[in-house]
C-alpha cells in the first residue's frame, strides 16, 4: 500500500532566525535591483559629486575666503545633509512597491510580515554608505584632509548610519502614507530641506544671528551630527579661535534625537504598514 503524505500545517508565527533569513534575502533583492536599474546607483554617485563641487567652488570663496578654508566646514556638513536626503529613497521605494502590488505578493509567501519593510530599510542603509564614501573621496580629491586618524572614519560613519537608520522611519511613514512615489519626494523635501539649512552644516553659527535662531540651529540634530563628524575627522573647530572640537556631547545629542524620532515614527509606520498592506 502506498502511504499518503499528510499535509504539514502552516504555522502562523515565524521564528526570529527565519525572519532574519527572510530579511537578508529581501536586502539582497533590493540591492541586486541596481544591476537592472543602474541609474539608481548613478544618482547616488553623481548628485553627491555635483553638490560638493557646487558648494565648494561657488560658496567657498564667499563664505570662508577660499575653497581649502571652506572644505573642513563643508565636507562633514554635506555628508550629513546628503544622508538625510538619501533616506527619501526608502520612502520612494516602499511607496513604489506597495503601489505596484509587490507587498501583496510578499504577504502570500511564508515569510515574516516585517521582513519586506526591514529588508528595504537595511538595503537603503547600504546605499547610503556608498553615497557617503563618494562624498568623502570627492572631498579628498579637491583638498579635504582627515587631520585626526583614518580609523576615525569607522565611528564617524557608524554614528551617521545609526542616526539615518533611526531617521529613515520618517521616510518610511511618508512612503506608506503617500499615494504616489512623487508625493514622497515633495513631502520629504518639505520636512528635510529646512531642517538641513537651519543648521551649521554649511556655515558656522554667527553672533549676528538672532538668539532664538542661533539656539534652534545649535539644537538641530544635523548640527549635532556635523559637529560630531568634524570632531572625529578634523579634531578642532573650523572657525577662530581654534580649539578642540567636542565629539561625545554632539554624538550623544544626535543619537538622542534619532531615538526620539524613532519612538514617534516607528509606531506610526507600523500602523500605516498594517493599514496599507
Amino acid at each position: 500500500m502506498t502511504a499518503i503524505a499528510q499535509p504539514v500545517p502552516l504555522t502562523r508565527r515565524i521564528s526570529p532566525a527565519t525572519g532574519l533569513r527572510n530579511t537578508g534575502t529581501l536586502v539582497w533583492r533590493n540591492l541586486v535591483q541596481i544591476k537592472h536599474n543602474p541609474m539608481e546607483l548613478i544618482d547616488l554617485s553623481i548628485q553627491p559629486i555635483m553638490f560638493v563641487l557646487l558648494f565648494a567652488y561657488v560658496f567657498g570663496p564667499a563664505l570662508a575666503g577660499s575653497v581649502s578654508a571652506y572644505l573642513p566646514i563643508l565636507i562633514p556638513g554635506i555628508i550629513v545633509q546628503n544622508a538625510m536626503f538619501a533616506t527619501l529613497t526608502t520612502g520612494v521605494g516602499l511607496c513604489t512597491d506597495v503601489s505596484k502590488g509587490v507587498f501583496d505578493r510578499f504577504r502570500s509567501l511564508p515569510i515574516g510580515r516585517s521582513a519586506p519593510l526591514a529588508g528595504r530599510i537595511a538595503a537603503d542603509t547600504v546605499k547610503q554608505a556608498w553615497s557617503m564614501m563618494i562624498l568623502l573621496v570627492m572631498g579628498i580629491v579637491i583638498g579635504f584632509r582627515v587631520d585626526t586618524t583614518w580609523w576615525a572614519l569607522i565611528p564617524a560613519f557608524g554614528l551617521l548610519l545609526a542616526f539615518t537608520l533611526l531617521f529613515s522611519w520618517v521616510s518610511v511613514f511618508i512612503g506608506l502614507m503617500a499615494s504616489e512615489p512623487e508625493k514622497v519626494q515633495i513631502f520629504g523635501f518639505v520636512f528635510i530641506f529646512p531642517l538641513s539649512f537651519l543648521s551649521n552644516a554649511f556655515i558656522p553659527l554667527s553672533p549676528k544671528y538672532p538668539t532664538w535662531l542661533r539656539d534652534i540651529m545649535q539644537a538641530n540634530p544635523i548640527s549635532q551630527l556635523a559637529d560630531a563628524l568634524r570632531g572625529m575627522l578634523i579634531g578642532h573647530t573650523t572657525t577662530p579661535p581654534i580649539s578642540p572640537q567636542p565629539v561625545i556631547g554632539p554624538a550623544i545629542n544626535a543619537l538622542l534625537w534619532g531615538a526620539g524620532i524613532a519612538v514617534v515614527f516607528i509606531p506610526l509606520s507600523l500602523w500605516a504598514y498594517r493599514k496599507r498592506t
